[in-house]
């Protein structure tokens, strides 16, 4: 029989729609995609939506959006489907509850009627006692006289021995039973928990390895516990607990062979250079605000890639099959990686001076269409604005390390006037020689044939000791009346452009 060490890894990346994408979260994905693509598995997307006064649709879309954003494809999932779906967790609620009844059928679960406050003078008092404030056991098995409520569902843990798991990242990890109290496996309102759905999905899905932050890594014993017993076999031979809730909702029956997850590799956080998690003050954070600032997708991924493991041989720039060729989550190290935007601006820089004028010219369209920020062409670009396009590329390539950095130099070039900056008008153009040189240079320049950077060049310079002035004297107004800016791109090449 084939069994989960030995068969093609099936990993997944389990977002919590609640929120957007974070690079912590893409660096997750990240990993799994990796090791799966690498060992010719599966990488499952399943959107966790249990909790749905947190869940949203706009989140489901923007976890789709930047999974896919950064090529991060997935095998099994929403829009993608697969044959054992549904991959929304809420699609699955009879699932869970089948799960949950079979667990308090053999006694692996019990009913606790125990209200909020209850519970939370339970805990104040064993914290008064100097023991951990946790529950063994029910608080309360039954209703009081009037009470109408259901009760939550508690599963049953060791009171003594320990728990091991065996973590690619961090090792042997060890927890004592009598430091994990009877957890909630089902809420009062009838919807599962995290713990009880991510382990009864993870089982019924065929996962075989969960790579996931460190902040998880306490609840994998009650995990581990779950798994057990969801794949333990009934006293008459009749298949697993989880067959049988599978059968029971319809949903579709495990392959051959799965069985519950037998690796682990719990990363470490990103944090910033302040060694803080990461967070808003340090930056962009959303995946979806690197997308908008123009950084690359195979940047960033490259960059993820880097932050807590290397290849070995010293690489930084690495292409998507190189990562895939070389990576190995074994070689994933514990400590916290520190995220750098400004390391990732100038790598992005470095990137975007590598790409053809076509590649760069595509990959701007975005950032003058509209759907990142101003709209400075048509959606799509006519020829004439392609063709403006590809002229200017040339000229800011080697100046941009983001590419919504465009947008800074491209109004003057698609817009019929020039927005002047005040700044620059009054530092610039508010002077008499300014004047002076305008006149002379619209002289000059009138009727030029060819017009060509070369003769336009020929010309300006010319006026230098015609009317006795330095360069910066002559070319910043010009630049200033043409650009509207005191910086832009080269000035003979902008004018013919």
């Amino acid at each position: 029989m084939t069994t989960s060490a030995d068969r093609p890894p099936r990993v997944r990346i389990a977002p919590a729609p609640s929120g957007t994408l974070h690079v912590g979260n893409i660096r997750t994905a990240l990993y799994n995609w990796l090791h799966a693509r690498a060992r010719g598995g599966t990488f499952i997307l399943r959107i966790e939506d249990t909790d749905q006064q947190r869940a949203t649709p706009e989140s489901v879309r923007g976890v789709l959006e930047a999974l896919r954003w950064a090529g991060l494809d997935w095998d099994e999932g929403p829009q993608v489907g697969g044959a054992h779906g549904p991959y929304v967790q809420s699609e699955r609620a009879v699932f869970h509850a089948a799960v949950v009844r079979r667990l308090l059928a053999a006694g692996d679960a019990f009913e606790d009627f125990a209200t909020a406050q209850e519970l939370q003078a339970h805990r104040e008092t064993q914290r008064a006692a100097a023991r951990p404030p946790l529950l063994k056991g029910p608080l309360r098995s039954e209703r009081r006289p009037g009470e109408t409520g259901a009760p939550s569902i508690r599963m049953r843990t060791p009171t003594s021995g320990e728990v091991a798991v065996d973590d690619l990242v961090r090792g042997r990890v060890s927890f004592d039973w009598s430091d994990i109290g009877d957890f909630v496996i089902q809420r009062a309102d009838g919807s599962a928990t995290y713990p009880l759905a991510n382990a009864a999905d993870d089982v019924a899905q065929g996962v075989t390895l969960v790579c996931r932050g460190e902040d998880l890594l306490s609840v994998t014993p009650r995990q581990l516990l779950l798994y057990e017993a969801l794949t333990r076999a009934d006293d008459e031979g009749r298949g697993a607990l989880v067959d049988a809730a599978l059968d029971e909702s319809g949903l579709p029956a495990r392959a051959p062979g799965w069985g519950p997850p037998t690796g682990f590799a719990h990363l470490s956080l990103v944090v910033g250079d302040d060694r803080k998690p990461l967070s808003k003050r340090h930056g962009s954070v959303a995946v979806a605000e690197f997308a908008r600032h123009g950084y690359l997708p195979e940047v960033l991924v490259n960059y993820l890639a880097l932050l807590g493991w290397a290849p070995g041989d010293g690489r930084e720039r690495m292409t998507v099959d190189e990562l895939i060729a070389a990576f190995d989550l074994a070689a994933v190290g514990r400590t916290a990686a520190a995220f750098d935007e400004d390391k990732l601006a100038a790598f992005n820089g470095e990137r975007i001076r590598a790409l053809t004028r076509e590649e760069l010219t595509e990959r701007l369209v975005p950032f003058l269409d509209g759907t990142y920020g101003q709209a400075l062409i048509g959606r799509p670009p006519d020829d004439q604005e392609l063709r403006l396009l590809r002229g200017l590329v040339p000229l800011v390539q080697e100046r941009m390390q983001r590419l919504d950095e465009v947008q800074e130099y491209a109004p003057a070039f698609f817009r019929e006037a020039v927005e002047l900056d005040p700044d620059a008008v009054a530092k610039v153009l508010g002077k008499d020689a300014a004047v002076t040189a305008l006149e002379a240079a619209h002289r000059a320049l009138d009727g030029l044939e060819p017009w060509t950077a070369d003769a336009i060049e020929q010309v300006l310079r010319g006026l230098l000791d015609q009317l006795s002035m330095g360069a910066r004297k002559v070319f910043q107004p010009v630049r200033v009346a043409v650009t509207g800016s005191s910086v832009s791109p080269p000035l003979f090449e902008s004018l013919e452009l």
